[in-house]
């Protein structure tokens, strides 16, 4: 059979003829994909564990572990501090409220914000929550050795460091 070599494609092979080379990309060895890709299979993994035992998703896992140790903190700051929109902080910040895990309350610095406060029983899911986010934290790197997982995180914080100058 004459035209094209064998197991070469049809863009290939036009690429070829006219000298046109197509770029391309391999997204399993690009750093931006691989790392969303491994953030998302994490963020699933934590929100199956979140839902089955806490009845929580992990935008509203995100807004308690930020109680959790800030006094201070408005749904703005929850926006700015995890990256969130304020759509989907702002339904997370419902449901909470709805499910008694959190207040809200007028800010006496600005009327028009609202500071949010843990519950009481807020404050007992957390007791049980957090630690089972660290045991899974540490079955996810216990891969590592430590000098690695170090290193992950200095690595990780020098890329945060890298894109805060571009």
């Amino acid at each position: 059979m004459e035209g094209r070599p064998q197991g070469e494609s049809v863009d290939e092979a036009a690429s070829q003829a006219t000298g046109h080379v197509k770029p391309e990309i391999d997204l399993d060895q690009f750093l931006p994909y691989r790392l969303n890709k491994l953030a998302d299979r994490i963020s699933g993994e934590l929100e199956r564990m979140y839902s089955q035992r806490y009845g929580l998703n992990v935008a509203q896992w995100r807004v308690l572990s930020w109680l959790s140790h800030c006094d201070d903190l408005t749904a703005k700051k929850i926006c700015s501090y995890t990256s969130m929109d304020k759509a989907r902080v702002s339904r997370a910040i419902q449901a909470l409220e709805d499910k008694g895990l959190i207040s809200r309350r007028p800010s006496p610095r600005d009327q028009r914000v609202h500071d949010l406060l843990l519950t009481q029983e807020g404050a007992r899911l957390l007791e049980g929550l957090i630690p089972d986010a660290h045991s899974w934290e540490a079955e996810l790197v216990s891969t590592l050795s430590v000098s690695e997982y170090r290193d992950l995180l200095h690595a990780m914080s020098k890329l945060e460091r890298q894109l805060d100058r571009m």
